[in-house]
């Protein structure tokens, strides 16, 4: 299973706008931060501001920060709305499928199982636990503590 660079980078961001606490950023921070694309981190932190986990102040003064507290970002369900790309197998997607073991396969059942269990985990985690070593993270990042 390979997550997309889109759940990647938004994790990443969520991760920064969490070590800035109360600091607003702007998206040229966070894409210089991590040498993205400005082009992408845009993309990332709009998809963000829209689900709520950012919020976005225009205008003087204005900039990024989170807009739930880091203890309720459960990872789980951000990589559930950001990885809204292909299924991982063939078969669980049953307008496409063309795969002729579907009815006899275990297979199917042991990936949803599995599926199941990576997202059970990762609704373990919330952003508060990614970022507990905020200074740590900062001089990573090369930021001013």
């Amino acid at each position: 299973m390979t997550l997309s660079l889109f759940s990647d980078y938004s994790l990443r961001v969520l991760m920064f706008a969490a070590i800035r606490e109360a600091e607003q950023f702007s998206v040229d921070d966070a894409a210089r931060a991590y040498g993205l694309s400005r082009h992408h981190t845009a993309k990332v932190v709009n998809f963000l501001a829209q689900r709520g986990y950012l919020r976005s102040k225009r205008g003087r003064g204005g900039g990024l920060s989170l807009g739930k507290s880091a203890g309720e970002i459960r990872i789980g369900e951000v990589l559930r709305q950001t990885e809204a790309g292909p299924p991982l197998v063939e078969c669980f997607d049953a307008a496409s499928n063309t795969c002729p073991l579907i009815r006899a396969c275990a297979l199917k059942r042991a990936l949803a199982e599995a599926l199941a269990a990576f997202f059970a985990s990762m609704d373990k985690i919330t952003l508060a636990s990614l970022t507990q070593r905020p200074e740590s993270l900062r001089r990573s990042l090369a930021l001013r503590s």
